[in-house]
This record gives structure tokens, sequence and C-alpha cells, in this order.
């Protein structure tokens, strides 16, 4: 599926990318799939981002290889961008580095394994209670970091692993950050074991051939998660998901 910002009258997801020829993926399609248009930009090539979420259905920030830390002025203004969708109580989903920043806006920090360990393949993930009462969640999941972030204040614990402990996070009634990559496809994931396949020499690192045996067991259940997910986070065009101040209670 090709992605262009489109218009057409669709209401729009901002779509913020990080690399030349990053994609939404799996999280794009499906959102397209429902009917919802992408607006995709990278501020680190100078594209600009919002002053409101007026004219935005919600937003999605992606990962990428630099860090929640990094000095660019892009990263500082991808951070500062966030209290827009969180002060609005727009729909705001972090995936990985997106969420990373999220939890740098918010006080927290980022920072890596005590033992240097990192995350690259499928590994264990396990709901929170509170996770539990939202959703199914799948068993193992998707990861590509050596970073990992703390519990911010007023932030909600959903999902935990042994090697990162905050997996994902919620905020507020409608903003999410999460550790992994449901938006991952097969042909995403040729390409990151291919162009960093020296990461995959790191401690706690899977090696390239159990990263597709993993697909054909795992990605099932990832499926069905995102697909969960987005209907409690966004819903449709045409049924949007009504939020109310007295979820972020919940």
């Amino acid at each position: 599926m090709k992605f262009q910002s489109s218009q057409g009258g669709r209401p729009k997801i901002l779509i913020i990318l990080h690399q030349e020829h990053s994609s939404p993926g799996r999280v794009g399609q499906e959102l397209v799939k429902r009917g919802f248009a992408l607006d995709i930009r990278k501020p680190r090539f100078g594209d600009t981002l919002p002053d409101t979420m007026d004219g935005h259905a919600g937003a999605v920030i992606f990962g990428g290889p630099m860090s929640a830390n990094d000095p660019d002025a892009f990263v500082h203004k991808e951070i500062d961008w966030i209290s827009v969708p969180l002060a609005e109580q727009k729909p705001f989903l972090g995936i990985c580095l997106g969420a990373q920043m999220m939890v740098k806006n918010l006080g927290g920090t980022v920072s890596g394994h005590r033992d240097d360990l990192v995350e690259i393949g499928y590994y264990p993930l396990k709901a929170t209670k509170a996770g539990q009462a939202l959703m199914n969640w799948p068993g193992k999941v998707y990861q590509w970091h050596r970073e990992g972030f703390s519990l911010p204040r007023g932030a909600e614990l959903l999902a935990t692993s042994p090697t990162y402990t905050n997996q994902a996070i919620r905020v507020g009634p409608t903003a999410y950050g999460i550790q992994f990559h449901p938006e991952l496809t097969h042909q995403m994931m040729v390409r990151w074991t291919t162009k960093g396949a020296p990461r995959m020499e790191l401690p706690g690192a899977q090696q390239r051939r159990d990263h597709f045996a993993g697909r054909l067991v795992y990605d099932p259940a990832v499926k069905r998660w995102l697909d969960g997910f987005l209907d409690h986070w966004i819903g449709s065009a045409a049924m949007p998901k009504v939020h109310s101040a007295l979820k972020a209670a919940e």
C-alpha cells in the first residue's frame, strides 16, 4: 500500500516519521482501512507541526534510530509538540521513540539497560491488571531498541517485560505509548534486519533467522492486538471512538 498525505474530506491522522524512507507500515494500512487519511510529516527534514489538533482526528509518532536524549532541534521540537495532543486530549500514540518522547515531555527519563542489554527481535510481554481490563495482549511482541523509558507521574502502566519493565503506558483518556512495534510488516523486517544487521551483535539481541521464525508464530496475535487497540483508541472515520474524562481514572 502506497501512503501519501491524503485529503478528500476524510478525517486526518497526523503521522510523524523520522527517516527519509520510513513507512507507517501496518498501523498506517489499518488506519486507511478505517477511513482515515494520513497526513505524513517529517520534522527532521523541515516539515512543520500544527499548533492545534483541530484539523486532525489523532496523531502517531513512530520510531527511529535516534534517541529521545539527542540534542537535535527536531527531537526537542517533537517532544515539546506532544503537549498539544495531551492538552487537547486528542488521540495520541507514541511507538518506541515516540513513546520515549512522550515520557520526556512528561518529565520522565529515557535510558539504556543497566547491563547494556537490548531488545531486538521477539520478547515476552505481560499485561498489568489495568492493561488486561482494556484488551487482550499478545504473549510476545517485536522489539528494536536499546533504550527504555521510566513511568512518569500520571502515567498508568499497561504492559511490562522482564528486560525493559515499562512496555505500554496510558496518559489520560487518549494518549498511549508502547515500546514495541505492531506496525512492522514483512517488508519492514527485511529492511530493518538488513540495514541494522550490526545491531544484532549487541547483548541480548536475537539473530536474523529468529526474527523471521518468530514472526510466523507471534505476528497473528500482534495483529489481533492492533485491531483491538485501534478500536479502543480511535475507532473509525465513520464511528470514531468517543473518550470521556472519566476513563482517565479507570
